[in-house]
């Protein structure tokens, strides 16, 4: 089993990954950037946020009409653990 598909077994790989980019972001990140970044639709992508916010995981910051996304101590934690597993696979 490739590392890929055993990282998909123990995690959802879109919510997964859009940690680890918040994470690794060199610039300001919205959510529709990051669903193209994941290939994901953007209504996909703004209901999985909403469940991270909801979960202490990120902050959307309102910047005119534009929401810029960011990690929360404990969302920077656990995007951290999961890229570590992802590595480790």
């Amino acid at each position: 089993m490739k590392n890929k598909e055993i990282f998909n077994v123990f995690f959802r790989e879109k919510p997964a990954m859009m940690l680890i980019d918040l994470k690794n972001a060199k610039s300001e990140v919205y959510a529709s950037s990051l669903a193209k970044h994941i290939d994901c639709t953007y209504s996909h992508v703004v209901k999985i946020l909403q469940q991270m916010e909801d979960a202490g995981l990120i902050n959307f910051n309102k910047q005119g009409r534009l929401k810029l996304l960011t990690l929360t101590k404990k969302g920077q934690e656990v995007a951290e653990s999961i890229e570590k597993i992802r590595n480790l696979l």
